[in-house]
């Protein structure tokens, strides 16, 4: 796409509005969050210089979310930039954050809209001080019909249910990348004109791969159809799989994932030792639901290792699950060695 043909942010929600595929309110909504997303932008642009590096709380002791881990700075400040932005624009009845222990519906000062919020304000965030790419993941749901103050309940609602979904990365460009349910897009922000710009129309993700991420120092607690699937793509071109596998590990979601869009490859956080009494390690509404509905609309795949993740029924609003996501026959693979064991553990 030549630049004289760039197609601003704006520009292409209002032609997702007039083709029927988005009404106006959503449009305002994703503007919105797109316009929040710049502000953090510049608040990691800055890091040291902006004084938003290291832990929030008082010197000493760490400030604790509800997912019982410390929370950064800049933690705070994107959840405190993303609840403004959000709370007086007239689109939403509610939202709700992977920083706060409820949901929060809009206060009855200012207009509420039809539509729910959830967001990871600031994925990745242990990676902050190192200057390694961070991101935000938000997702949007209906409200249902008849509830003027939402609560907990009313966000519990399967990913197929989702009516747009999307994530920023904050790394040597800031990136959009957004569905509205059809098709998955790039826009990238141009800072000296201060707009997000498509730079990738419909991107796919490739069907084959040898490519996966993972963390391997947790290896020895995962379940046995984990270490044989990964067992066997370490075998390589000798192995049952036929073929070498290159291993990529950033430790950051939207890094991970927004490789895996670009050129494919399967993102993996299987369910271990560690973390089974919580179902998983990674929250099914704020980072798993709205990643895999940007990678089935990009033609990949996301699972439990069990079933179909946009299926899940969820079960309250921080619920954790496994995540297998990307190119589709690599996940269909992960799949079949879980299915093999003959359990129903999702």
């Amino acid at each position: 796409m030549t630049m004289s043909g760039a197609i601003a942010l704006t520009r292409y929600l209002i032609e997702e509005q007039r083709a029927g595929h988005i009404n106006a309110e959503l449009r305002l909504l994703v503007e919105v969050v797109a316009r929040a997303c710049k502000q953090i932008s510049v608040a990691v642009g800055k890091g040291a210089l902006g004084g938003v590096l290291g832990d929030a709380g008082s010197p000493g002791e760490a400030s604790i979310n509800v997912q019982g881990e410390a929370q950064k700075k800049l933690d705070v400040l994107s959840n405190e930039i993303l609840l403004e932005a959000n709370a007086w624009g007239g689109h939403l009845a509610g939202l709700a954050s992977e920083e706060m222990d409820a949901s929060q519906p809009i206060p009855d000062t200012y207009p509420h809209g039809n539509y729910l919020l959830l967001f990871d304000p600031l994925d990745g965030s242990s990676n902050i001080d190192v200057n390694v790419s961070v991101g935000t993941i938000f997702s949007v749901l209906r409200c249902p019909e008849g509830i003027a103050t939402p609560a907990d309940a009313h966000f519990l609602q399967p990913g197929t249910a989702q009516v747009a979904a999307g994530y920023c990365v904050y790394g040597p460009q800031t990136t959009l990348v957004l569905t509205v349910g059809h098709g998955t897009h790039v826009f990238t922000l141009d800072r000296e004109v201060g707009s997000f710009t498509m730079t990738a129309r419909g991107i796919r993700i490739p069907e084959e791969t040898k490519e996966f991420a993972v963390n391997m120092s947790n290896q020895r607690f995962w379940e046995p159809p984990m270490q044989a699937y990964v067992g066997d793509l370490l075998a390589g071109k000798d192995g049952p799989r036929g073929k070498d596998f290159n291993m990529r590990w950033v430790a950051s979601m939207v890094a991970d994932v927004h490789r895996i869009l670009t050129r494919g490859g399967i993102f993996s956080y299987p369910l271990d030792s560690k973390c089974a009494a919580k179902g998983g390690k990674l929250r099914l509404m704020y980072e798993a639901n709205p990643m895999s509905l940007l990678v089935e609309q990009a033609g990949g795949a996301a699972s439990t290792g069990r079933q179909r993740m946009l299926e899940v029924q969820p079960t309250g609003l921080h619920q954790r699950v496994p995540v297998f996501l990307g190119s589709k026959r690599e996940v269909e693979a992960a799949e079949g060695y879980h299915h093999a064991q003959g359990t129903d553990a999702s």
